[in-house]
Parts: C-alpha cells; structure tokens; sequence
C-alpha cells in the first residue's frame, strides 16, 4: 500500500504547536513559562494574541487532515476508525480557543473539553488490539495514554487549590500544563510518523500521493 502523505501532519501538527507556543512566549513581556498558563499567551490585549490564534487555527486544520490519514489507516487494517473521530475533537478545541480568548467564559470551556480528545491514545490502545499492522502503533499508544492520563491528574490538582499537592504544583503549573500538552502531540506526532513509516500487511487501490478526502 502506497505511505499516506496525510499521516505526515500528526508530526506537522506536533511542531507547530510545540515550536508556536515556546516561540510565542519569548514575545511576551514578563512572561514565565514555568508559572504561568498557555492560554496567557494568547490572552486578550497580550502583543501574542492574534498571531496564538493564528498558530491554533494552524493546529485545528493539519490536525484534521492528520485524523484523515488515521481513519484510512483503520479501515485498511479492517480496525474501528473511532480513535481519529476523537482525536479530531483536538481541532474543534483548538478552533475554539483560538476564537475566544482568555479570559472569555468560553475560552475554559473549549479548554476543558480537551479531556474528551485526550482519550484517543486510550481508545486506539485498546480497540486497535490484534491487529498485526498496527502492533507498534498500539504499543506506543499504550504508554502515551498513561502518560497523557498521569498529566490529567496533576492538572486536576486546581479543582482544589487548597490540598497539599496543589501546593507543590501551583509554582510550576505552567510546566505542568506543558507537560499534559506535549504528552498528547508527543502521541499525535509519533503516531503518524510510525503509521506512515510501516509496510502495510493489506493491499488497497493506488491513491493520489496527496489526497485529503476519501472517497
């Protein structure tokens, strides 16, 4: 089966948002990325604001050309298509926080609708079991879940900002939240690189080299 270029924007998706968020923080005066959160980045009235919006929009479409390529890998490899619909969802948040910044109501609820894409990695792990194609991909995924889900926890800890771990944290949260961030695109871009890398076990009409919808 010919490699799937649209697999090759799960590492494109990875750099951007990787390389955007450190970049656009060194243009912002005073900013701490050890303390303080992404989206202060982007906050309105901050000098990051339109080009943080710009590199999310970025993030939300190679995002769903990537989840494009992933659903064809399932169907080839005759497994569920479900954890690229998930992950998808990573682009409607995105689209959302880029569109309303903080501190708008809605910027934390976009934000906190993360948790729904973060269960990608989980699903895929567990629903992408006993196919022989797919043994690396599932295998990775395996580890970034608990990863992603170690990260989840500890960004938790500010529902209660008066317990002791929440203590430690509080110093370091922007790290913290980095930390549940490149966990998930450390998983996206990783999957796509092994995906489009492997030699398919089943064979498929050729398709144009680029080729962004299925038919």
């Amino acid at each position: 089966m010919k490699r799937d270029v649209r697999l090759l924007f799960g590492p494109l998706t990875a750099v951007i948002f990787l390389v955007g968020v450190a970049g656009l923080a060194m243009t912002v005066p005073g900013y701490d990325s050890v303390r303080q959160t992404v989206s202060e980045i982007g906050e309105v009235g901050s000098p990051a604001q339109v080009p943080f919006s710009v590199m999310l929009w970025a993030v939300a479409a190679t995002a769903i050309v990537f989840c494009l390529g992933l659903r064809r890998a399932a169907l080839d490899a005759r497994a569920t298509p479900w954890p690229a619909y998930v992950a998808a969802l990573m682009a409607v948040c995105s689209a959302g926080i880029a569109v309303f910044a903080f501190p708008h109501p809605l910027h934390n609820l976009f934000g906190l609708s993360e948790l729904v894409p973060y269960q990608a990695p989980l699903i895929l792990a567990l629903t992408w079991r006993g196919r022989p194609a797919l043994r690396g991909g599932v295998a990775f995924s395996a580890v970034m879940a608990a990863v992603v889900w170690l990260a989840i926890l500890l960004n938790l800890t500010t529902l209660h900002r008066h317990g002791a771990v929440w203590t430690v944290i509080h110093p370091v949260y922007g790290l913290v939240q980095r930390g549940l961030f490149a966990s998930f695109f450390v998983w996206f871009g990783g999957l796509g690189w092994m995906l489009w890398r492997r030699k398919a076990a089943l064979p498929s009409a050729p398709r144009p080299v680029i080729q962004l919808f299925d038919e």
